[in-house]
């Protein structure tokens, strides 16, 4: 927590992604607010890999506040973690198809 407010402090003004925005008007809809949100629970395992709920900027950063540690419970949190940014980086990155045979 104290890492995620020390970084709202230092970066206070941060636009909520497009597909995150609700579009209650047709000029929201023609800005794009909505557009390519994907409902998590209607997705394989509950989780819409590859979709992004921070801003822009730190996405691209990497930034992860939850760091979970080894002992415990938080040892299956780290697994779940691991798996999902696993699933998040082939959503994101595919693997090229294989070359066609001649």
């Amino acid at each position: 927590m104290k890492a995620a407010f020390a970084y709202v402090r230092a970066n206070p003004a941060r636009p909520v992604p497009l597909h995150l925005r609700n579009a209650p008007t047709a000029v929201h809809k023609n800005e794009g607010y909505g557009t390519h949100y994907r409902y998590a629970h209607d997705e394989p395992q509950a989780y819409a890999a590859g979709q992004t709920y921070l801003p822009e900027a730190m996405t691209a950063a990497g930034i992860h506040f939850y760091q979970p540690n080894r002992r415990g419970f938080e040892i299956k949190l780290a697994d779940k973690l691991e798996q999902l940014r696993a699933l998040d980086e082939a959503a994101n990155h595919p693997a090229p198809p294989p070359p066609e045979k001649t």
